[in-house]
């Protein structure tokens, strides 16, 4: 498969929407986290925030990174043979998504940093960008919650999950909503 980043757009939602393992909810997550990225940066040039600009092109870089080790990061699970190997593959293939979310996190606070600096011409697509990164700390959250349940990872992916839906609060005037029951495994 050609590198996701190099796909046309079309190429990669025909590529997501294959009745095939990958890429799936990860790499689609990480795009999302990248597309919000990038409207942050381009909501930073246009406002003259230059250092936010060149963090939110570096984050933008790195969730298509992320894309792609997540894309392949699922195969180990699914070739598996005993519980105790699944599990360990479970636990190593939920490091992408954790970094993922971590990375969607950032974009959201940064986006609300560009939107409260912004004129109300930019100011929407700083706070699109925000609610999309919202989207994908979410996303990647809960894959991570589905595939080990709890640890580490598990928190750290929570805790940007958290980051990411206080930054839409706080850049939008809207509450977050209340806590959801995790996912049965």
């Amino acid at each position: 498969m050609e590198e996701l980043s190099k796909q046309p757009l079309a190429a990669f939602l025909e590529s997501v929407a294959a009745a095939t393992p990958a890429p799936g909810g990860g790499s689609s997550a990480a795009v999302t986290a990248a597309l919000a990225a990038g409207l942050v940066e381009m909501s930073a040039g246009l406002g003259g925030s230059g250092g936010i600009m060149e963090r939110a092109g570096a984050l933008r870089a790195r969730a298509l990174r992320l894309a792609e080790e997540e894309l392949h990061s699922y195969a180990p699970v699914l070739e598996a043979r005993e519980e105790h190997e699944r599990e360990l593959a479970l636990a190593a293939a939920s490091e992408p998504p954790a970094q993922i979310a971590e990375t969607a996190a950032e974009v959201a606070e940064l986006g609300v940093e560009v939107a409260a600096a912004s004129s109300p011409s930019v100011r929407g697509d700083a706070l699109t960008g925000v609610v999309l990164a919202e989207a994908a700390a979410s996303a990647a959250f809960r894959l991570v919650e589905i595939n080990v349940g709890s640890g580490p990872v598990l928190e750290r992916a929570r805790q940007a999950e958290l980051r990411a839906v206080n930054a839409r609060a706080s850049g939008t005037g809207r509450p977050p909503p209340p806590p959801r029951a995790p996912v049965p495994r």
